[in-house]
């Protein structure tokens, strides 16, 4: 048998990831990771407007780096049997490009501008322009929010547009499309050179553009241009075919070819979000949650066709059938924090450390303090007794997505006292996060949709034993976590073999290529009705958070 290697890549927040992996056996032959420089220095953000912005050269330099880091390690044997290579990204995450596909921060006059840069998902600046998409799709006979949830974001494709072309008239004149992380990787490795020839992947059209079989495309030019008459022309630019990630987008081009060091026989798939690639790669299982737990979560869910006829889950990210698994319906929700929630308390936690003992304690000592304190907090955490009046969180430190988005909520933390230190505060954190996970969980099964237990993805799921215990508790369900380190990018490397044509579907891939499961968290029954009692206050407090936020004036 021919030997044959594919390469996942998963583009994070923070950074990005590449693996080479046997397409027979799932084995990982090498890794790399590359930090993005101008995100790490926080360049083009402004957290306290809810600005994110990355710049595209942090993803490109990222792409070449890692290839050529894994190929170097792996060797030439394995290089030149490489057959494929699939991307994952985060989303929604797009950005303003020209005819030529290329994203205006890669042209010279728009190199420092955050409007022509990738909106990350967490850009939470398009507030108003999706409360004016919500309203404006109520004066229309078809319900083109119907497999969105009923709800847009703005965290998704059309308010980000609107937004920038309102913001940045120079951006606007220069934005010939709006393009999804996603979308555009597979495009620059394939070295396109015209919009036209992208091939969009159903993932990111379904749950962020409103892509729909059911009107056979996206959302009609009228849709849009009485919304804002700024958004005329934009859907007509758009394909009525999207693809699944089991598609090829196309062959590795000779440049970049050259530049990997690899062959143009290299195939290059369709891209798709990270989560739902990590539900690949995690192995999920119809009516399993996959829940990938990094800076955010985004759960994934997938059923059978012919269960989900007529069935719709209101106030989730989407239902769009294939975006997970070709030939089922795959259900996105999420928290817009989870991992960022402790980072939040670390940092208020660091503070004297990064402002008072920088100059008169070391670097190396500051950093090693700093990196220990959630895995501290959460040690001791676990051995202090859960008391039903102890201090208690709302997790809505980046709004909330699901159920029911509203990016303007805020986070809560309550019940304070003189006796309240740093471990009961996050240990309120840790229940609020989980609680959290558990509103989903109860949204799916209150609008029958099974959810038969937990699968448990990403870097939260992997380094952190109590958090997982408590979520365990708290929803009162299993939560099995997948052996792979690099779920993500291992279901791209599985999607890769697909369009290598190793394997005939992604299932068959997912069989041969998976890792298996290293540990389940079974629910401590003793504490589950004490939680149950928590979180019907942790509603309660929400429900106050809610009331309490202020509605901007349109």
């Amino acid at each position: 048998m021919e030997k044959a290697y594919v390469i996942g890549v998963d583009y994070g927040t923070d950074s990005v990831r590449a693996i080479i992996v046997d397409a027979y056996n799932g084995q990982e032959m090498a890794a790399s990771t590359f930090e993005y420089p101008r995100w790490k220095k926080r360049m083009y953000c402004n957290p306290e407007g809810n600005v994110f912005r990355q710049h595209p050269l942090d993803y490109v330099e990222g792409l070449e780096c890692i290839v050529k880091d894994s190929l170097h390690q792996a060797g030439e044997e394995v290089r030149k049997h490489i057959k494929a290579i699939s991307i994952d990204t985060t989303g929604s995450s797009p950005v303003a490009v020209d005819e030529s596909g290329m994203p205006l921060a890669l042209q010279e006059a728009f190199a420092h501008e955050p409007d022509a840069m990738f909106v990350l998902w967490k850009d939470h600046s398009a507030v108003q322009e999706a409360e004016e998409i919500n309203r404006h799709a109520g004066n229309f006979e078809t319900n083109y929010l119907k497999y969105v949830g009923g709800i847009y974001s703005s965290e998704w494709y059309w308010s980000k547009l609107l937004h920038i072309l309102r913001q940045h008239p120079q951006v606007r004149a220069g934005c010939y499309s709006w393009v999804e992380h996603a979308d555009w990787m597979p495009f620059l490795l394939t070295g396109g050179t015209h919009i036209n020839q992208m091939k969009r992947g159903i993932c990111t059209a379904g749950h962020k553009a409103l892509w729909a079989e059911e009107w056979n495309g996206f959302p009609p030019e009228a849709f849009f241009a009485s919304l804002d008459p700024l958004l005329t022309g934009f859907v007509s630019k758009l394909p009525a075919v999207v693809y699944t990630a089991d598609k090829a987008a196309g062959n590795l081009s000779e440049a970049w070819a050259n530049r990997l060091g690899l062959g143009t026989n290299v195939m290059v798939g369709v891209g798709a979000m990270d989560a739902h690639m990590g539900a690949v790669g995690g192995q999920v299982e119809p009516y399993y949650l996959s829940k990938v737990m990094g800076t955010s979560t985004c759960d994934m869910l997938v059923a059978p066709l012919e269960d989900m006829q007529g069935k719709y889950v209101q106030g989730i990210c989407g239902l769009v059938n294939g975006s997970v698994i070709p030939g089922m319906i795959g259900m996105e929700a999420g928290q817009s924090a989870f991992g960022d929630v402790y980072a939040w308390l670390r940092n208020v936690l660091a503070w004297p450390l990064e402002n008072i003992a920088r100059g008169l304690v070391e670097e190396q000592t500051i950093q090693t303090i700093v990196s220990r304190m959630i895995p501290t907090l959460s040690q001791q955490a676990a051995s202090i007794p859960l008391q039903e009046t102890d201090a208690l969180s709302v997790d809505w430190f980046n709004g909330r997505r699901t159920p029911d988005a509203n990016a303007l909520v805020k986070a809560a933390i309550t019940g304070l006292d003189l006796g309240t230190d740093a471990v009961k505060i996050f240990r309120s954190l840790a229940e609020a996060t989980c609680f959290g996970a558990k509103a989903i969980v109860e949204r799916f099964t209150s609008q029958q949709i099974p959810v038969q237990g937990l699968i448990g993805v990403g870097g939260v799921a992997k380094k952190s034993p109590f958090i997982m215990q408590l979520m365990a508790d708290v929803i009162n369900m299993p939560i099995r976590i997948n052996q792979s380190e690099q779920t993500c990018a291992m279901g791209a490397a599985m999607f890769a073999a697909t369009v290598a044509g190793i394997y005939p579907k992604v299932e068959v891939a997912m069989q041969a290529m998976g890792q298996g499961f290293e540990r389940e968290y079974k629910p401590d029954h003793a504490k589950t009705a004490l939680y149950g009692r928590r979180y019907e206050k942790y509603k309660e407090l929400g429900g106050y958070m809610e009331a309490a936020t202020l509605v901007p004036q349109v």
